[in-house]
């Protein structure tokens, strides 16, 4: 069973965002199952690098289409953003030194994080872009 399953209710209706959305949930569910089979601290390591790098990338598509597209709240969308990326990074910096481990706090945290900013934030823009012709 998926940590996280994805929902249509997450849809914003742009197929390359949504598309986006569905791996950064698969990346979650893979670095959930690797806590779960008690998989290496490398092993872990990697997959919270691939979250950080694949989130990095779905946050300058979204952004570009702010910036394209004249959307209005772009600057405290893209605050979010790296606040998001400052909090994943610091973590995979304590993973490293071994400072901190892969726990369900974490896990809840990202998942929660996500569906928060998807259902919220990415919401907001949806209709925005989608009457703008962005699908």
């Amino acid at each position: 069973m998926a940590f996280i399953d994805w929902k249509y209710s997450f849809s914003v209706n742009i197929e390359k965002i949504d598309l986006q959305h569905k791996e950064l949930i698969e990346c979650i569910n893979q670095l959930f199952d690797a806590m779960k089979e008690g998989r290496g601290k490398n092993i872990l390591g990697d997959i919270v690098s691939s979250l950080i790098h694949y989130t990095e990338s779905h946050f300058k598509t979204e952004e570009v289409y702010f910036e394209q597209y004249g959307y209005p709240a772009t600057e405290s969308h893209k605050s979010e953003h790296a606040a998001f990326v400052k909090k994943v990074t610091d973590f995979k910096s304590d993973l490293d030194s071994g400072k901190a481990i892969l726990s369900n706090d974490v896990l809840q945290f990202l998942k929660n994080w996500l569906q928060n900013h998807i259902i919220g934030s990415d919401k907001l823009y949806s209709k925005f872009l989608n009457e703008k012709g962005l699908r």
